[in-house]
């Protein structure tokens, strides 16, 4: 039984997020065309697309699991960075009843304003995708698709910083660093997540 862990529901997106997606849309359009879409966030991709996108036909049980001081404490030194909360969003996901990866909603302050990120891993902790689901900075500074692939297939290590295996971005400094940050945030806890997995199962 693991402990500190919260199941809040587990969705199939094949079906209603559908007939939401086009509502979305609709809105989006609506919203861009009196030139609100950039405030709103109207153009990022809702989660339940984002998620889609990354793992198509699978099912996801969208969680909140608590860290202990402990597992805080592990994941800031494995990263390098600071572990703001101890309660964790996360999505685990099958497909045909077999685990195939995680989710983790990463979000933080850019500049003044905030950003959140879908970081996806598939079954062995490696980014698999990340995608933008809130931006609420001038459109300016977001970071472009080939920013985030950057992150496609790698894990945590030394390399996983700007100006290393990451190629920053001209005039949007601040969201690349914000970003690098929070995968590498998120792969750490990720690694601390499966060690209290593996310590359960046996």
């Amino acid at each position: 039984m693991m402990l500190g862990i919260r199941a809040i529901r587990t969705f199939d997106t094949a079906r209603p997020w559908r007939r939401i997606a086009v509502v979305l849309t609709l809105a989006a359009a609506v919203l861009s065309a009196f030139g609100w879409g950039s405030v709103f966030g109207a153009d990022r991709a809702t989660r339940e697309e984002a998620l889609e996108a990354a793992y198509p036909g699978a099912r996801f049980q969208a969680e909140r699991v608590f860290l202990t001081k402990d597992e805080m404490r592990r994941a800031a030194l494995e990263s390098g960075q600071e572990i703001p909360s101890a309660l964790i969003a996360h999505y685990r996901v099958t497909r045909d009843g077999q685990p195939i990866g995680r989710a983790y909603i990463d979000t933080h302050v850019v500049r003044t304003k905030k950003e959140s990120l879908l970081i996806c891993l598939d079954e062995s902790g490696h980014v698999k995708r990340i995608e933008v689901t809130a931006f609420l900075e001038p459109p300016e500074y977001r970071a472009s698709r080939p920013f985030y692939d950057q992150y496609n297939g790698r894990a945590l290590d030394s390399e996983l910083n700007l100006n290393r295996a990451i190629r920053p971005i001209a005039g949007a400094t601040l969201t690349a660093r914000a970003a690098n940050q929070a995968v590498r945030r998120v792969l750490a806890i990720d690694q601390v997540l499966q060690a209290r997995n593996s310590g359960a199962e046996r």
